[in-house]
C-alpha cells in the first residue's frame, strides 16, 4: 500500500495549506508599506488569538526558547530571586535560563507525569520573589498545569512577583484568559497550534511587565522587548523579520477566524475560532485517551492530562521506541518518544493545530495494528480502540462545550490545583 506521511508530533505540527501558499507568495521587503500593513494586521490578530486587551504583542524571529530567554533577560536583574514551577523538561529550562542570567532560583517540582500542588507553590513563594515562571502545558509529559490557581495565589498573597507563562503548546489547546487571570507575560510559538513552520515566537506582555523592564538591567540586545514594542507601533520589527513566516501567520489567523464565520460575519472571529480550535483539541485528545485505555495501555498523566499531547506509558519491559518505529515504518505516522530520562518509557501523540477527526481515527487504527500484532499480551482486539474513540466523539458531539465539566469538576473549563489531588 502507498504511505502518506502524517505528523502527530507536538511541534512541528502539520502545516496549514493556506499558510504554505502565503509563504510561497511572500516576496516582499520588510521596510515597505506593504509589509508594514501585513505586520500591523498580524499584531492585532495575535492580540485577539492570545486573548488580551491590556497587553502588547511582540514577535521574535526565533524558536519559543528565544521568547523564554527574552522574558528572563527583560524582567530580571542579576541577584533577583525567582520561582520556577516545573514537572518536565521545559519547566527545567526555566531554571537553566534563570541561572544563566544570575538569578537565585527556588523550585517547586513534581514528578514527571504529575503536577504540583498550590500549597507547595504557596510555601515556596517569598516576599522577595520577583517572577514566577511556569508552563501552561508540559509537552514533555503531556501534563496540564493550572495557571489560574497560581495567578489567584499571587493576588491573595499580594505578591509583587510577575507571572510568566510558557503557553507555547497551551495556546490553541487550552482555554486561557490572560487579562482576567492576571498573567503578566504569555509566550507562544509558530510551530504549534497556529500551524506554520518553526521560526517565530511571540509574547503578550502586560502593563506590570513593561513597567518592570524599566528597572531591570540584565543584558539584552536582539531580545530587547522594549525595542520591538517601539518599532511595532510603526508596523516594523527592530531587525530583519522572517517575512514569509509573518505572511503564513496572517493566513493561519485568517483561517482560524473563518472557522467561526456566520452569515452576518463571513470573515468570522479569531476569538470564537480560537475557542473552536481548543474544543477540537479537547475532543481528539479525549478520543485518544479513551482509545489508549481500551487497548490495554496506560496514560502517563492520568490525573492532569493536557490536550496538546497525550503521553502513553509503554508496557513493562517494552521500549516505547517500538511504537515510534512501528508507526513510522508501517504507516508513515510520526509520533514522538519520551524526552530525557523518559526516553524509552513513554510515547507522545499530539493534538494541537491542524488535526481533525479523520486524522485521529487513522492514528488510532494504526496504533491498534501495532498493539494487536506486536503486543498480544495486552489482550486487545481490532476495534477496541476505535470503538472507544467513536463513543467519545459521539458523546462530545451531542454535548455543548459550555455544558462540559473539566477534569477537576469545575464548570468554567479550567482545572484548579488543590493540596494533594494532583498526587
Amino acid at each position: 500500500m502507498i504511505r502518506k506521511t502524517r505528523l502527530f508530533t507536538p511541534g512541528p505540527t502539520p502545516l496549514l495549506p493556506a499558510a504554505q501558499f502565503a509563504m510561497a507568495a511572500a516576496d516582499i521587503h520588510h521596510r515597505t508599506a506593504e509589509f508594514r500593513a501585513l505586520y500591523s494586521r498580524v499584531l492585532v490578530q495575535l492580540k485577539e488569538f492570545v486573548g488580551t486587551t491590556a497587553g502588547d504583542i511582540v514577535i521574535l524571529s526565533s524558536s519559543g526558547t528565544g521568547a523564554m530567554e527574552a522574558a528572563m533577560s527583560n524582567l530580571t536583574s542579576p541577584g533577583d530571586r525567582v520561582l520556577v514551577l516545573t514537572a518536565g523538561k521545559f519547566g527545567e529550562r526555566w531554571s537553566g535560563l534563570a541561572k544563566a542570567f544570575g538569578c537565585p532560583v527556588d523550585v517547586v517540582s513534581a514528578p514527571y507525569g504529575e503536577t504540583f500542588s498550590i500549597d507547595e507553590v504557596k510555601a515556596a513563594l517569598k516576599p522577595e520573589t520577583r517572577c514566577v515562571f511556569m508552563q501552561a502545558t508540559e509537552t514533555s509529559t503531556g501534563v496540564r498545569h493550572c495557571v489560574p490557581a497560581v495567578a489567584q495565589l499571587l493576588k491573595e498573597q499580594k505578591s509583587e512577583a510577575l507571572l510568566v507563562v510558557d503557553a507555547i503548546t497551551g495556546l490553541g489547546t487550552t482555554h486561557i484568559d490572560m487579562d482576567a487571570w492576571g498573567v503578566d507575560v504569555l509566550i507562544g510559538g509558530s510551530q504549534k497550534a497556529v500551524m506554520i513552520p518553526p521560526g517565530l515566537a511571540y509574547l503578550a506582555v502586560g502593563p506590570k511587565a513593561w513597567d518592570r523592564m524599566e528597572a531591570t538591567y540584565n543584558p539584552r540586545y536582539y531580545f530587547d522587548l522594549r525595542k520591538e514594542r517601539k518599532n511595532a507601533k510603526n508596523g516594523e520589527s527592530a531587525y530583519t523579520p522572517a517575512v514569509a513566516l509573518i505572511a503564513a501567520l496572517g493566513a493561519a489567523l485568517d483561517w482560524i477566524a473563518a472557522q467561526a464565520s456566520t452569515a452576518e460575519n463571513p470573515a468570522g472571529s479569531i476569538v470564537e475560532g480560537r475557542k473552536k480550535l481548543v474544543e477540537n483539541a479537547e475532543t481528539i485528545s479525549a478520543m485518544t485517551r479513551s482509545a489508549v485505555l481500551a487497548l490495554g495501555l496506560k496514560l502517563f498523566a492520568p490525573d492532569a492530562p493536557g490536550t496538546a499531547a497525550t503521553a502513553v506509558l509503554a508496557p513493562e519491559g517494552v521500549d516505547s521506541g517500538i511504537f515510534v518505529k512501528e508507526l513510522k515504518s508501517r504507516f508513515a505516522a510520526i509520533i514522538t518518544n519520551g524526552q530525557g530520562e523518559m526516553k524509552g518509557q513513554i510515547f507522545r501523540i499530539a493534538h494541537l493545530g491542524f488535526f481533525d477527526y479523520m486524522d485521529t481515527i487513522a492514528l488510532i487504527g494504526a496504533l491498534e495494528q501495532v498493539v494487536v500484532k506486536s503486543l498480544p499480551q495486552l489482550g486487545a482486539k481490532f476495534g477496541d480502540g476505535l470503538i472507544a474513540a467513536q463513543k467519545v466523539y459521539a458523546e462530545r458531539s451531542a454535548t455543548a462545550a459550555a455544558d462540559r465539566k473539566c477534569l477537576c469538576g469545575r464548570e468554567d473549563g479550567h482545572c484548579s490545583l488543590v493540596s494533594s489531588a494532583a498526587k
